[in-house]
């Protein structure tokens, strides 16, 4: 099991032991900020981890120990591991190394695909049964398969929605007319509609409705709920996409309603401090 963190060299130094992680990559899991894959909410994705939901949230480091085993690190240090990912995204170099004291638990495998490999140590792969330690009670972590659809999957795709949102608003036009269930839209479709609004009377558990950045005045929203995600502008219209419908990306228009309701779940998301 890893039991230090750092940044790989060129090629691992023999004698900094095999216990040494190798860092690849590094999500945070927050409240308003969470790998959406592991549940519809944080308090779920902490529970896939085995992690308690501490509302400061956790860093998840991803890489590989001296023998090229997979691991993820949860540390409680969140700022250091949000520092290290705006500046990879701004294309800078970053060096990851929490300190000990700061790692809450050394998970086997990696919840995500990750495309890269630690430099001079043996190919990614699973970790040998009994070196799992904290995550020993847990199964190994692996991201989901991407040849099937279901709640894991129906998140990812709510995920590439709202980072290409032009992309896909583009491909909709604007034809899109139909939001009250008297308009006989999708049953699915009405389905989650309602239950976003009652989310609005009794609040969810933390993390179901998030809001992010967009342009202008605008927020992007994203809800989720039971075998439903909802992705949204606050100036626009939804998609839609339901573990019962493979594939399927359902777009909503505004209407009356849609935009009182977007305005009533902003009101209560949580947001990106």
């Amino acid at each position: 099991m890893p039991a230090t963190v750092g940044t790989p060299p060129a090629q691992p130094d023999d004698e900094s032991g095999e216990d040494a992680l190798y860092v690849l990559t590094a999500v945070l899991l927050t409240p308003a900020q969470f790998p959406s894959v592991l549940g519809d909410d944080y308090p779920e994705a902490c529970a896939v981890l085995g992690l308690a939901p501490y509302e400061a949230g956790y860093g998840l480091v991803l890489g590989q120990d001296g023998d090229g085993a997979r691991w993820t690190v949860a540390i409680d240090d969140v700022s250091l591991v949000a520092c290290a990912i705006a500046a990879w995204d701004c294309g800078m170099e970053y060096d990851l190394s929490p300190h000990d004291r700061t790692v809450v638990a050394s998970l086997p495998g990696w919840p995500l695909a990750v495309a890269v490999a630690a430099p001079g140590v043996p190919a990614p792969h699973d970790p040998e049964p009994g070196q799992e330690g904290e995550g020993a009670a847990l199964p190994v972590l692996a991201p989901p398969d991407a040849e099937s659809w279901g709640p894991a999957q129906r998140r990812l795709g709510a995920d590439e929605i709202a980072l290409q949102w032009a992309t896909w608003r583009d491909q909709v036009g604007d034809d899109v007319t139909f939001v009250s269930p008297g308009e006989k839209p999708h049953g699915g479709v009405r389905r989650v509609l309602e239950e976003a609004r009652a989310y609005v009377d009794t609040p969810p558990p933390l993390g179901r409705v998030r809001s992010a950045f967009a342009s202008g005045d605008a927020r992007t929203l994203r809800a989720d709920g039971p075998g439903w995600s909802m992705v949204a502008r606050t100036d626009d219209i939804a998609f839609v996409l339901l573990d019962d419908a493979p594939g399927e990306v359902l777009p909503v228009g505004r209407g009356p309603e849609l935009p009182g309701l977007l305005a009533a779940l902003d009101g209560l998301a949580v947001r990106p401090r």
